[in-house]
Formats: C-alpha cells, sequence, structure tokens
C-alpha cells in the first residue's frame, strides 16, 4: 500500500479547488460562520440570527453548486457557460439566506430542511438527467454514499484524535482550553477537511459508467439480511393490525401513520441497494419481492389516509399532516408505478420526490400556506361564536362569558401562528401594522439578563402574550396543542422568573466571606458531583452541585445542603404572598415577581460556623397541570460567617 505523501495531499487539494472552487468556498463560509454562532453564543439575537442563516446559506450554497459542476460535467459545458450556472446557483443561495429567517419563524427552520432535502435529492440525478443510464446513476450513488461514510469516518477518527491531544495539554500543562475550543474544531473538521476529503473522491466520468458491474457483497448481504427481514417484521405488524381495526371497526391510532412510513422506507431503500443485480439468475427472488412488497403497500397506504383523514377533520391542517397527504399519494403514485411499468427506472423516485419537494415548500400549495390557512379558520370560528369577530377583524371577547375550552383552543392557535409565522401572521385580523409592532418588541431586553437581548424563546412568549392581551385571553394558558411535527399533544409550560428586589446591591453586613454561586442543574442520571473549592486563610471551603439539585456547602470536614427546589416550592405555592410582589409588566411578560432577600435566602450552621445561602434570581418552568416547578437556572450566592 502506498503511503500519502504531502505532495500528493498538496495536489489533491489542489484539484479539489480546482474543480469545486465555488462548493470550497461555501465551506468555508458555513466554517466561519459557525465559529462566529460559537464564539458570539447568547451575546446577540440579532448577530445569531445571521450568523444561523450564513449556516443555512453555506448548506444550500455547496448543494446547488455541486449540482450545477454535476449538470456542467455530464453535459460538457463551456467554461463561461459553467461559470454562469455556477454563478446562478450562488446567487439563488443568497436570495434563500434573505427568505429565511429561522429565530423570527419557526417554520423557517422546516423550510430549510426541506429545500437542503431538494437540493440533496438534485445532487442523486444532476448528472443524469437525460434518457437511460440507469445503471450509471446506481453505480454514480453507490460512489457517493460510500465516499460520504468514508469521509465521516475520518472526521470522527481525526476530531476524537486531536480532542484527547488538547484535553492532555490541559491535564499535564494546565492549559485551560474550554468547551468552545472542542466545539470550533468540530466545525473546521466536520465542515472543511470532511467536504474536501468528500468531494476528491467525487466521480468525474460520465461517459460509460454502465460498463462497471462491481457490486459489494457485503452490500447484498445487508440488504438481504438485515434490510429485508426488517421490512417483513413490519409490514406482519402492520397487516395484523389492519385486520384488527377491520374487526373492532375502530379508527386507526395516530402512531400507524409513522410505522408505514418506517416500512416504506425500509422496503424502497432495501429494492434501490439491490437494483443492479436483480436480472442475475440467482437473484431471481428481488423481483418476486419488489411486486409483493408494493402490492402489500397498497392496503398499508388505506390505511394511512384514514389515520391522517380522521386527524385532519378533528383538529385542522399542521405542517406534519399536510406532508403525510403528500408522501401518502407518492408512495401511492410509485407503487402503481412499479407494478404497472415495464421500464422500472429508479430514476423516477429522487426527482418526482425532489419535485414534490419542492412545492411543498412556498405558494397556495405548500404546506405552511394550507396549515396557517387551516389554524386561521379554525381561529375565526372560535372568535364568531363568541361575538369577537366583525369585518375581518378579531375583537377583544368578554373573558367571563366564553369557554375555558374555547380560550384554550384560541390560545393554542394563536401560538400556533405566531411559533410558525411570527406575529405579522394576524395582519388581516388587527388594524395595527404588526410589523412594527414586532419589531418593537424584539428590541425589548431580556427580562431575566437586562444588559442582553431576548433569546428567540422568549421573544416569542413576548409575542404570544401581545396578541392575548390584545384578545382579553390573558387567563387562558393554551394547556394543549399539537405540534407542527407530530401528533402528540403536549402540555405548555408557563415561563416563571423570581428576582431579589434591588438586585444590584447585595447586603453581606454580618458575614465575612461572599461566595458566587456555582450551581448547575445536573441531569438525575449524572453521577458526578460538580465541584468548586476554595482555599482561605482560616481552612478549606468547597461547593458542591449533586445529581439530585442540591447544592452541599462543606467547611473542613462538616457541611451543610441547600436545596433550591424546596426553597421554590415553598414560595411558589404562596400566591397571595407572591401578589404583592409584581414586576414592572411594561413588556407584557407576567409570572415576574421581585421579592425581599430573606425571602430566597436560607440560614444554616456549619460546625462553628454560619452559612446563608441567597437566590437573587431563578427561572423555571411550571407544569400548570402537574403543579411541578422545573429549574432552568438560578443564580445567587452563599455567605459565610467564620
Amino acid at each position: 500500500m502506498k503511503l500519502i505523501s504531502i505532495k500528493t495531499l498538496t495536489v489533491g487539494t489542489r484539484d479539489v479547488l480546482r474543480r469545486f472552487p465555488f462548493e470550497v468556498l461555501f465551506a468555508l463560509i458555513g466554517c466561519i460562520a459557525a465559529t462566529s454562532k460559537v464564539e458570539l453564543n447568547n451575546l446577540s439575537l440579532h448577530t445569531e440570527s445571521w450568523c444561523w442563516r450564513m449556516i443555512m446559506t453555506a448548506n444550500l450554497g455547496f448543494l446547488l453548486s455541486l449540482s450545477a459542476t454535476l449538470f456542467s460535467e455530464s453535459k460538457r459545458l463551456a467554461k463561461g457557460q459553467k461559470l454562469g450556472l455556477r454563478l446562478a446557483a450562488a446567487a439563488l443561495a443568497v436570495v434563500l439566506m434573505y427568505a429565511v429567517n429561522p429565530y423570527e419563524r419557526s417554520a423557517d427552520v422546516i423550510r430549510f430542511f426541506l429545500i437542503s432535502l431538494a437540493f440533496h435529492l438534485l445532487v442523486s440525478f444532476a448528472a443524469f438527467t437525460g434518457r437511460g443510464a440507469v445503471q450509471g446513476f446506481w453505480q454514480f450513488n453507490k460512489n457517493l454514499f460510500l465516499r460520504f461514510l468514508t469521509s465521516v469516518l475520518y472526521s470522527v477518527v481525526l476530531y476524537a484524535g486531536l480532542s484527547a491531544a488538547i484535553a492532555a495539554l490541559n491535564f499535564l500543562f494546565g492549559f485551560k482550553f474550554e468547551w468552545d475550543t472542542f466545539s470550533v474544531l468540530w466545525i473546521w473538521i466536520a465542515g472543511l477537511f470532511n467536504t474536501l476529503f468528500f468531494l476528491a473522491g467525487v466521480p468525474a466520468s460520465y461517459g460509460e459508467p454502465d460498463a462497471d458491474e462491481a457490486y459489494p457483497k457485503g452490500l447484498k448481504i445487508f440488504t438481504q439480511f438485515v434490510l429485508i427481514p426488517l421490512a417483513t417484521v413490519y409490514v406482519l405488524i402492520l397487516l395484523a393490525y389492519e385486520v384488527k381495526i377491520l374487526l373492532q371497526w375502530s379508527l386507526p391510532k395516530g402512531l400507524v401513520s409513522s410505522l408505514i412510513l418506517g416500512y416504506a422506507v425500509f422496503g424502497i431503500l432495501a429494492l434501490l441497494l439491490v437494483y443492479p443485480i436483480r436480472e442475475q439468475q440467482d437473484n431471481k427472488w428481488i423481483k418476486t419481492y419488489a411486486r409483493s412488497f408494493y402490492f402489500l403497500l397498497l392496503p398499508l397506504l388505506v390505511l394511512l389516509f384514514l389515520a391522517v383523514g380522521a386527524r385532519v377533520f378533528k383538529y385542522g391542517i399542521t405542517e406534519y399532516r399536510y406532508f403525510l397527504i403528500v408522501l401518502a399519494f407518492w408512495l401511492l403514485f410509485i407503487s402503481l408505478y412499479f407494478l404497472l411499468s415495464q421500464r422500472q427506472n429508479i430514476k423516477l423516485i429522487p426527482v418526482t420526490l425532489c419535485v414534490l419537494t419542492l412545492l411543498t415548500i412556498y405558494g397556495p400549495q405548500s404546506a405552511f400556506y394550507t396549515a396557517t390557512f387551516s389554524q386561521r379558520q379554525i381561529l375565526e370560528k372560535i372568535m364568531i361564536k363568541n361575538s369577537a369577530y366583525s369585518n375581518g377583524l378579531l375583537l377583544p371577547v368578554d373573558s367571563n362569558k366564553i369557554s375555558d375550552k374555547d380560550g384554550e383552543r384560541a390560545v393554542s392557535t394563536l401560538a400556533f401562528l405566531i411559533k410558525h409565522d411570527d406575529l405579522t401572521t394576524l395582519q388581516p385580523y388587527f388594524k395595527q401594522d404588526l410589523q412594527q409592532v414586532s419589531d418593537s418588541l424584539s428590541k425589548l431586553k431580556s427580562k431575566w439578563r437586562e444588559t442582553m437581548d431576548m433569546s428567540r424563546y422568549e421573544l416569542l412568549d413576548v409575542k404570544i402574550n401581545w396578541a392575548k392581551q390584545q384578545l382579553h385571553l390573558n387567563k387562558f394558558l393554551g394547556l394543549e396543542w399539537t405540534t407542527p411535527l407530530s401528533d402528540t399533544t403536549v402540555a405548555i409550560e408557563s415561563s416563571w422568573s423570581l428576582r431579589v428586589q434591588n438586585s444590584e446591591v447585595t447586603q453581606v453586613s454580618g458575614y465575612d466571606y461572599e461566595f458566587a454561586l456555582n450551581y448547575n442543574t445536573i441531569k438525575p442520571d449524572t453521577v458526578q458531583n460538580d465541584t468548586t473549592f476554595y482555599t482561605l486563610r482560616q481552612g478549606n471551603v468547597s461547593q458542591i452541585s449533586t445529581p439530585d439539585n442540591a447544592c452541599i456547602i462543606t467547611i473542613g470536614k462538616q457541611y451543610a445542603t441547600f436545596k433550591p427546589q424546596l426553597i421554590l416550592d415553598s414560595l411558589i405555592n404562596q400566591d397571595e404572598v407572591l401578589k404583592k410582589y409584581p414586576h414592572d409588566k411594561k413588556n407584557g411578560t407576567p409570572n415576574v415577581y421581585e421579592i425581599p432577600s430573606e425571602m430566597l435566602t436560607n440560614v444554616q450552621a456549619v460546625g462553628k460556623h454560619k452559612v446563608a445561602f441567597r437566590l437573587t434570581n431563578i427561572n423555571f418552568e411550571r407544569d400548570e397541570k402537574t403543579h411541578r416547578n422545573r429549574i432552568n437556572y438560578l443564580n445567587g450566592i452563599f455567605l459565610i460567617k467564620w
């Protein structure tokens, strides 16, 4: 085996840069944007938003540029034409950067993944847009897939080795490399090294790939003894369930849709992997399996339509249900095609799926437009029922007359619309300029960290509360709503914050030492404590955060245990007491209280010493159904009287 020399690496990198200049440029942009996101984390909402948008642009620009390169090479376009196509791909990626804003519209996160999926599919057939060459199409994608797996393996090994080296420097020489060093290291290995290595293995010949009949034996074994048995187990379970609901004459459960899609994915993937050898004499069973697979898929698709339809008629259309309906029709088309057609062209699978994916993203036929229209209809019906709708505008409801069911459903629908398309999606129902309102709310500072911008979740909470106030729906929390990516009904937890009055000033009279509280909410299954040590003239002190979320203060061999959860639970149950200390609600954020420091202080004796455990700010989520409080984070101090 010939060793890789520096010259070989240099020449290989040079060839990649010559063949894929735009792709490498987008990879570099993505690495820089991701590094900036890590270094500027939680400092500025606006900056973080643009970092994420640059990362998305880099991903989409890379895929579009690669598709343009593969298409140009396969068609042997002139240099000028190839450059023009690449520039058009780059321009489209930049346009998408301004069109997609995930920080204000969570629907844009889904849009990004859909666009990325469509462009991945585009890469798979960009070099094979003409007729025929099906065998070459399969061989090309097999090589791409194996090269991708190899590049991931190399990247993981390289990252593990360099991370171990950095950890050794920390341990042996006292270096202070923090967590962000490891994050940045992974960004550049996965973003640049992995990309260069992958691109170096992209096939450069599209002439006569059909002549390559080499088929990995391991791939056949994996398909025949892993994928196909899994698909068989799926179909047997699903067919048995279909018989059950026919006998009981009941509607299918929502989870069945995921199982049907799982069967379809396993089955189609298995058939694609063994496609080149289906005509060989000892592999005639493949054609039999293919026909039985698509034939058995048909009754399961009927079950899928029933499962989705039942929820659409009851709850309306969400993006998730829209995607299920589109996938069901696509699977029906693919099944009928491979059952009835003699051509059996597997290129049809990525081509049709790519086109369908693009159609679901923008336009009146898209998933997002359809879901928004459906949820608006639900909101209008509720408001009309409660005499709060006139001339196309939403009016404040009579909070004493509207039922709890209607109020919770209205708030849930408002939350869905604002979460997915920002406050401006409600513009048809308000006279105010909601873009100005949204911009104004976005400029508010965090209620927990007053010198910093709000997080996207805090901003979302503020916008929802603004809409609730306008419609007099403040007393409703919208406890249950259907998430866009599943049919799971979940409890919405309300966010609370307790602060010490005049938190900028801390009274420490009567104590000798003050320490910042180093408290972390450790996961219950974590067995390792988080310990901070202090060396004083009189002796040693340490504070420990434990897996049961307690804080232990030790002085010498003696200790005291403080439990913030007990302090919190005790306070939050004193509703009448908390109501005396409301925070200024000018920003529309409820459940924020400023209370005297003694209410957030717990004092204990540690031997001859006195220790005060004082919270200055505690943020938590409260489940309004179970009334359980989950701490997100807290700040505070502990004081010692020696």
